[in-house]
């Protein structure tokens, strides 16, 4: 845990200029976590966003244990985002890290009209899942095999290019997955951002936290 220990430790000194973000407009933006991690893992993430402005949520479902978690075919997730854009009346920003990212995409293609656009942080949706080193652990963890007709299937949708705005946030050195697969440089309109950041701890890097601001803020880099 080295990394994400010093991640963290990282926060103090990047003060000055995670503040100078651009500020928020007040949009709900919804946080979702990696694998076997729950909303406690974005804290600092949500807390940073609504700082800004934003009205950053957890996706309230508890540890992120794929299926387990949100349903055979993702409907207690897909009715999380219904509720929080029926009570705002607003499209709903989602930012995923890892698996929560590739849940994101899969919330974007079968609610378009609920989603204002995806955020990914270190999700390798863009490649085969067996180029990561936790593969196995999924399937132990979320009790879907890899080779199951229907995990395939979703896997197909989910790197199909968004019909709302994307962002894959992703770095040479996660040292988990491999970075390469969690962008697809020829999705038309995806932006690509590279980060300096390992796997763990990836949420809160001030890399990562202001490219996100930035992105929100519809800075371009």
């Amino acid at each position: 845990m080295p990394r994400a220990a010093f991640a963290v430790a990282s926060l103090v000194p990047a003060r000055r200029m995670l503040e100078a973000a651009p500020k928020g407009d007040g949009r709900p933006v919804m946080l979702l976590p990696g694998l076997v991690n729950s909303d406690f893992s974005m804290a600092i993430m949500r807390r940073y966003l609504n700082r800004l402005g934003y009205r950053a949520v957890g996706w309230g479902l508890g540890r992120n244990l794929g299926a387990r978690a949100i349903g055979a075919e993702g409907g207690k997730l897909l009715a999380q985002v219904a509720k929080l854009h029926g009570q705002t009346g607003e499209t709903i920003t989602l930012i995923g890290v890892s698996l929560g990212g590739i849940m994101a995409r899969f919330v974007a293609h079968r609610m378009p009209d609920a989603v204002r656009e995806v955020i990914t942080v270190a999700s390798p949706y863009a490649g085969n899942p067996r180029a990561t080193r936790v593969w196995r652990q999924f399937q132990w963890l979320t009790g879907e095999s890899l080779n199951n007709p229907d995990v395939i299937a979703r896997r197909m949708e989910i790197v199909k290019p968004l019909p709302v705005p994307a962002t894959a946030i992703w770095s040479r050195s996660d040292g988990l997955v491999n970075g390469l697969i969690c962008r697809a440089p020829d999705e038309p309109g995806l932006r690509c951002i590279e980060i300096r950041s390992g796997h763990l701890g990836v949420q809160v890097r001030p890399q990562t936290l202001r490219a996100i601001a930035d992105v929100l803020g519809g800075v371009a880099r």
